[in-house]
């Protein structure tokens, strides 16, 4: 089995290159290899390296700068998407493509399910909804996952930023009323093998599903969390308090959702996967 695995470099990327190891050969390519704002480059990249397994984890994810980039965030997460799945269906590859639950509107009182309608509140939502959409239309056999929140010990993500402002900062004040479910990348790359062995073996589905760690909290409730845990393991931390303040506070060119939770009851069923909850994960990824 190859596997090829598109931006190789991120957060996701990174840990997919490591948790897929063990299925066979791993292709790993940054934007340099294989770059999905240039859709004419891909077919020719496909054909050199002819993967049976396509896992893009290459995205546009500059939400409030994709208010201004939409042409560029659609070809990124939309007809790129569309062109690496072509591929995948005429040389019967399964393709793995990451989603979002900024496909949502947030206004649902309860966690998303698969089969929720989507109607992004952004320029990010809208491109990554065009990926959803090319994958259905194209229909190769695929697995979408939609996640949220997700954070590593590399790049750029709300982890790093809470403790680099900890270190800076006497209080930090941070958003109170969106919800949602912190992800660990390695957690979610390990996820994925764990869904491509159960397809070699002839089980699971495909489709979409919503993949994020377990349980639910603020983006205050997170800094709060990640501070505690970093005094404990003896990292510099200064601030003294997390100040809980509403999204009207904290303007940004794009909205968010006040809601991401999503059920993650489809994946628990179909391959029997349950991530840990943000007080398990945030340990293992500070360590």
């Amino acid at each position: 089995m190859t596997i090829l695995v598109t931006g190789a470099n991120g957060q996701v990327g990174w840990e997919l290159v490591r948790s897929l190891q063990p299925l066979g050969r791993v292709v790993g390519l940054g934007r340099q290899g294989c770059d999905l704002s240039r859709p004419e480059s891909l077919n020719a990249v496909l054909a050199s390296v002819k993967p049976s397994v396509i896992v893009n984890a290459a995205a546009y994810t500059a939400v409030d700068k994709a208010e201004q980039e939409q042409a560029l965030a659609d070809t990124v997460n939309g007809e790129s998407v569309g062109v690496l799945a072509e591929w995948a269906r005429r040389h019967q590859a399964i393709m793995v493509h990451y989603s979002t639950d900024y496909v949502f509107d947030g206004a649902k009182d309860s966690p998303y399910v698969e089969t929720d309608a989507v109607a992004p509140l952004n320029a990010y939502g809208r491109s990554k909804l065009k990926g959803e959409q090319a994958l259905a239309a194209v229909g190769p056999d695929y697995l979408c996952l939609r996640t949220t929140w997700v954070y590593a010990a590399r790049g750029q993500n709300f982890m790093n930023t809470m403790l680099r402002l900890g270190r800076e900062r006497p209080e930090l004040r941070v958003v109170a009323d969106q919800t949602g479910a912190p992800t660990w990348a390695r957690h979610l790359a390990d996820a994925t093998a764990l869904m491509l062995q159960a397809r070699r073996d002839g089980r699971g589905g495909r489709g979409i599903y919503h993949l994020t760690g377990s349980g639910a909290m603020s983006w205050c409730g997170f800094a709060e969390l990640i501070l505690a845990r970093a005094r404990e393991l003896g990292l510099t931390v200064q601030a003294e308090r997390v100040v809980p303040i509403s999204s009207a506070e904290f303007p940004t060119p794009a909205r968010r959702p006040a809601n991401s939770r999503l059920d993650n009851a489809r994946i628990a069923r179909d391959f029997g996967i349950v991530l840990p909850d943000a007080a398990v994960s945030l340990s293992l990824a500070l360590t």
